[in-house]
């Protein structure tokens, strides 16, 4: 049986709902937001990514005997008999996966009685702030890898399944597989891994832990050549899989000068299409500083599935529409310092210069769209039921393709501003 999400949420959703149901505002229509106020860290555009995790969750949001009877003692039988049948029944909207945003880009819309959709808030944004932050870090990375293969190898650093999510979502920004086998059996992840030092230090010698890899995995594997002293495993690795070994793996001391020189030693001993993989706490900047060096393909693990320093998307999940009394939806919004909102049910299009590249984000509540803008809200959900669901490999070139349209100064590393302004109508 799967399990149910239900109780992956704040006690505080209960709390709202149980006084709703007893206002008797429970059932009333509602409109909820998800969006950035801003992008953290400086960053010049956001990733989509997450949004097959929360269809999937949607899907078993059941409250069953088991979390029933968990809840007996928190909330009344009022609540607990609206929480037995709760099925949503709603509509939900949202930027494809793999999309970019920007603040303000209301990447997820939740239309529903207020009852069944204020029970997603806690649900909805854990799973997004999550994935939509290791994605735009990881593009980042892609970015700066210039087309050469990432790794991602992060598992050991994080949650085991903060590790699962990290590894979907570092995929649908471009790393090319990852080492954690639990996505590539949920996900279809390309899943790839090497040895440890452990494996050479286990061995007699390093020629024999060389040779029981090669005999094993053949001559195309990835041999660790930095355990004892790098020139000498480089040689010992040809010696034992010949010139057509597939790859080296270097994880430690700088990097771009052990590149050069295994690169010239590898080529000296005629190895010439042998590869040359770094990793060691590798991460946008450290992969950008790697650009003129001779290195094939990177490995990265702490700081992708950290968001490299930017561990949220600072995304909220915001009311911006509520049936009154008279049956109206009217825009509602707070005014909070510091963390205002805009109400009203938006729709967001993107507006394209002369060149075919990405200009404005324009969200307006107006209803009618922009001359040649490209609508971004696309229907995920329609009375409670999934339509929106797609394969991972549709949102990983949908992410290229979006990237490949951004202006030229949103690739730039350094801490910024968003790279197209949000318009509002």
């Amino acid at each position: 049986m799967t399990m149910s999400t239900a109780l992956l949420t704040d006690h505080y959703e209960l709390t709202m709902l149980q006084a709703a149901l007893r206002s008797g505002a429970a059932h009333r229509r509602a409109v909820f937001e998800v969006f950035a106020r801003h992008l953290p860290g400086g960053r010049r555009y956001g990733v989509v990514a997450g949004t097959g995790r929360v269809l999937d969750s949607l899907e078993s949001f059941r409250f069953r005997p088991d979390e029933l009877e968990f809840l007996a003692t928190a909330v009344d039988a009022q609540t607990l008999e609206f929480l037995a049948d709760y099925r949503f029944s709603g509509h939900v909207y949202g930027y494809r996966e793999g999309d970019v945003y920007f603040p303000a880009s209301p990447i997820m819309v939740v239309e529903g009685t207020f009852a069944e959709a204020v029970l997603l808030e806690t649900l909805i944004l854990s799973v997004l702030n999550h994935d939509c932050a290791i994605a735009s870090a990881a593009s980042r990375m892609t970015t700066a890898a210039a087309g050469r293969p990432i790794i991602e190898m992060g598992s050991r650093r994080t949650h085991e399944w903060a590790a699962v999510a990290a590894a979907r979502a570092a995929y649908i920004a471009g790393f090319s597989s990852t080492s954690n086998l639990m996505a590539g059996r949920l996900y279809g992840v390309p899943t790839a891994g090497t040895a440890a030092h452990a494996f050479t230090l286990l061995h007699d010698s390093e020629p024999a832990a060389f040779e029981a890899q090669v005999a094993t995995l053949g001559a195309s594997t990835t041999l660790l050549v930095d355990t004892y002293d790098v020139p000498q495993a480089v040689r010992t690795a040809v010696e034992v899989a010949g010139t057509k070994l597939g790859a080296v793996r270097i994880d430690s001391g700088d990097l771009a000068v052990a590149a050069q020189e295994v690169r010239a030693q590898l080529d000296s001993l005629g190895a010439f299409s042998t590869r040359i993989l770094v990793t060691s706490d590798l991460d946008e900047y450290a992969i950008a500083a790697l650009a003129a060096a001779p290195v094939d393909g990177y490995g990265v693990g702490t700081s992708v599935v950290t968001g490299s320093g930017v561990p949220t998307a600072a995304l909220v999940y915001k009311l911006v529409a509520r049936e009154t009394v008279t049956g109206k939806l009217e825009p509602v919004a707070k005014r909070s310092v510091g963390k205002p909102s805009r109400g009203g049910r938006k729709e967001a299009y993107r507006l394209l210069d002369g060149a075919g590249r990405y200009e404005t984000e324009y969200v307006t509540t107006s209803g009618t769209a922009p001359e040649g803008g490209v609508p971004l809200l696309h229907q995920l959900v329609r009375d409670g039921e999934v339509i929106g669901a797609e394969p991972l490999e549709a949102a990983r070139a949908r992410h290229r393709e979006a990237v490949a349209l951004l202006p030229q100064e949103a690739l730039h590393l350094g801490r910024g501003y968003a790279a197209i302004p949000t318009e509002f109508a």
